[in-house]
């Protein structure tokens, strides 16, 4: 059994390689910087994956998940969206709660609970973030959705997820009225700093790029 750290490593290789980019690799300071550690140990951690056949890892180079690795990294993934979902649609926390709670629950083994949990919701296909969630065979749903900050002036689109789920970036969110399948009229795109303009609801607001950068739409 594998503990939770090296869980949460093989999670985030997931996240850099296949869920978030085009590529299949990532490198161990890129791995070090995502999970807030010195790359030390990072590499440390690593040389343990990979003695278990969880990671293709050399020194010096880019590393990614086996297959073996990268089922139980999916595993993870539905467990711990599926606990989010859950968390938000029955026990009504709030889509900025949900995150931290769900990182516990993940690494709850029982996978007849979690087919169960599954069941009770109804095979969700995302999850209160958005996010898509793998069924129980690793597939994850294709989404089509790029983000805010590609758009052009005076587009009219629709907020589908959110790439960012730290607790203070979902309240803002929230505050300026923003909630999935919201919809977004782009009013201005400013030239210098691209900041955007828009209207949502009957409210006008006005986003610096970087919040643009970590919100998805279609």
């Amino acid at each position: 059994m594998l503990s939770n750290t090296e869980e949460n490593y093989l999670k985030a290789l997931l996240h850099l390689t296949d869920l978030n980019s085009i590529k299949e690799q990532a490198g161990t300071n890129e791995l070090a910087n995502y999970l807030g550690i010195k790359p030390a140990t990072a590499t440390d951690m690593l040389k343990k994956l990979k003695e278990k056949g969880l990671v293709d890892y050399e020194k010096y180079g880019k590393n990614n998940l086996t297959p073996k690795g990268k089922k139980i990294a999916l595993e993870l993934l539905r467990k711990h969206r599926l606990w989010e979902t859950f968390l938000y649609e029955k026990l009504e926390f709030s889509w900025d709660e949900i995150h931290e709670v769900a990182e516990e629950l993940e690494h709850i083994q029982s996978e007849k609970l979690i087919n169960k949990l599954d069941q009770f919701l109804g095979y969700p296909q995302y999850d209160p973030h958005g996010d898509p969630i793998p069924d129980n065979k690793g597939k994850i749903p294709k989404t089509k959705r790029m983000l805010l900050c590609d758009k052009p002036i005076d587009s009219v689109c629709k907020m589908v997820a959110v790439k960012n789920n730290s607790v203070s970036f979902l309240k803002y969110v929230s505050q300026i009225g923003l909630a999935i399948n919201s919809n977004i009229e782009i009013l201005e795109i400013e030239k210098f700093d691209g900041s955007m303009q828009l209207k949502i609801g009957d409210q006008t607001h006005r986003v610096s790029r970087k919040f643009a950068e970590n919100i998805f739409v279609i």
